[in-house]
């Protein structure tokens, strides 16, 4: 079965506490008003024996005579309706109003019934045509009642609730009438929601709510919490789209990188097993290559396996203890002479201003000589031989730091961008000298770095050079987090 849409379920809902309310109204109106009449009947009826119950019996004339000459005092007075019964309870004197009939009278018998001092009784006519309200006093030599008919007061509420129902009804139309376009235009707002929920879900992840509502609104505050799931669910369909991008382009540079060196292994296997290697000299030759492609595959592979590793457990990779920066600065300094003896190497502080300042960490050495080896070797082989370097190390705003620079050709911004990227290579060349990096260098460098709370910076621009800059928490920040 078809659910209702919420529309019809809140109109439904709204009528039926309307008509809930209508129908105690009306019920609460005409009780108040029989309750009031009765009372009123009550008082009166009350009143008027306690005057009769003065006279003698010989005051009401005897039987159940009419007179149309005491019709308007008993109207006046409220009780149409005298019997005078005496102390055996027979009727000895009593009058009515000439225009009520004889059979409309409560009969003898439930007149006797009535309680005297007691309250005020419900009687029906002999002929039970309508309702009567009786109320009994003593007399001398008697008892005196007084009763007064309940068609008036009864017409008067049967009109009232008549009128109550038709009124009701008119009015229920009306206002669910006036509810279903008021909800229509009150769930606006959700439709347009819904619609572009629709849009989204085709695949427009673009798409937004508009602002259908004040922001502090229900309304308003669901919109706004939509439109923040809805950017948090955008951006992370394009981080995976991005993550798979880079997962397909790092499976293609790892094939290129391991199918390099395997097929330099198989292609020299097959020139010995062809017989085309006669010499011994040539057979050397063939090992050599071979065991320099395995010297770099073995190396490719370590690189990526340090990668993973820190990928999924940096901190594991680690072996900390207190150190200075300044002995890798020594050490970079002269492996960066060692590598080219015309290159001019400065040794300074933080942005080559003064002398190298003390660098205290809490760090694994042999992991950040690690980092400090690669920035070395990608300074020597991406600026061109004898241009100065410097390497910078000492303590910057809180945090210990060791940088080398060097004066080479730089980068643009866009290389700058991704040279922290796996297998990244600034001049998007493949072909390059045997061992050669496969660009993992820097990111390695930059994970472990990370690994150690820090972080890896550069600042360069093309034609001014690069600055590659290690920024550490000092020993005593690590120790107090520890």
């Amino acid at each position: 079965m078809r659910r209702m849409s919420l529309r019809t379920r809140l109109l439904l809902i709204t009528a039926g506490l309307l008509l809930a309310g209508l129908t105690l109204i009306s019920a609460v109106v005409s009780d108040s008003l029989e309750r009031y009449q009765l009372d009123r009947i009550d008082t009166q009826l009350r009143g008027f024996t306690e005057l009769i119950a003065r006279v003698p019996s010989g005051g009401l004339p005897a039987g159940d005579p009419q007179t149309s000459v005491l019709d308007p005092a008993l109207d006046l007075i409220g009780a149409p309706y005298v019997v005078y019964l005496g102390a055996n309870g027979a009727v000895t004197g009593g009058i009515h109003s000439s225009r009520l009939a004889a059979e409309t009278l409560p009969a003898p018998e439930d007149l006797r019934s009535i309680p005297v001092h007691g309250p005020p009784v419900d009687l029906r006519a002999a002929n039970g045509s309508e309702r009567w309200r009786a109320v009994a006093a003593p007399a001398p030599g008697g008892t005196v009642i007084a009763a007064a008919p309940l068609a008036e007061a009864d017409a008067l509420i049967s009109r009232l609730r008549i009128s109550s129902v038709v009124t009701g009804s008119v009015l229920l139309v009306l206002l669910t009438g006036a509810g279903w376009f008021a909800l229509r235009g009150g769930l606006r707002p959700l439709r347009r929601i819904e619609h572009t929920a629709a849009a989204i879900a085709g695949g427009d992840l673009s798409r937004r709510v508009p602002g259908i509502a004040a922001p502090g609104t229900e309304i308003g505050r669901l919109a706004g919490s939509l439109n923040t799931m809805l950017g948090q669910l955008e951006r992370a369909f394009a981080d995976r789209t991005a993550s798979e991008t880079r997962m397909r382009t790092f499976v293609a540079d790892v094939s290129h990188e391991l199918r390099t060196p395997l097929f330099g292994i198989k292609g020299t296997a097959e020139l010995y097993r062809m017989g085309a290697l006669p010499e011994q000299s040539d057979v050397d030759e063939a090992m050599h290559r071979i065991d320099r492609e395995a010297v770099r595959l073995a190396a490719l592979t370590e690189d990526l396996l340090l990668l993973a590793q820190l990928d999924e457990a940096p901190e594991a990779q680690l072996d900390r203890a207190p150190m200075d920066l300044r002995t890798l600065a020594g050490d970079a300094r002269h492996s960066l002479r060692a590598l080219d003896p015309s290159r001019p190497v400065e040794l300074t502080g933080p942005g080559g201003e003064g002398g190298p300042g003390p660098a205290p960490v809490n760090a694994d050495e042999a992991r950040l000589r690690q980092v400090v080896t690669n920035l070395v070797g990608n300074a020597a082989a991406h600026t061109p031989p004898g241009t100065a370097v410097r390497v910078g190390v000492g303590t910057v705003g809180g945090r210990a730091v060791l940088e080398v620079a060097d004066e080479g050709p730089g980068m643009t911004a866009a290389q700058a961008k991704r040279v922290f990227d796996r297998f990244y290579r600034a001049d998007r060349s493949r072909a390059r000298t045997p061992g050669a990096d496969a660009g993992l260098g820097l990111a390695i460098a930059r994970s472990l770095t990370r690994a150690h709370d820090g972080e890896l910076e550069l600042e360069t621009a093309a034609g001014e050079g690069a600055c590659f800059r290690m920024v550490l928490p000092l020993l005593e920040f690590s120790a107090d987090r520890e």
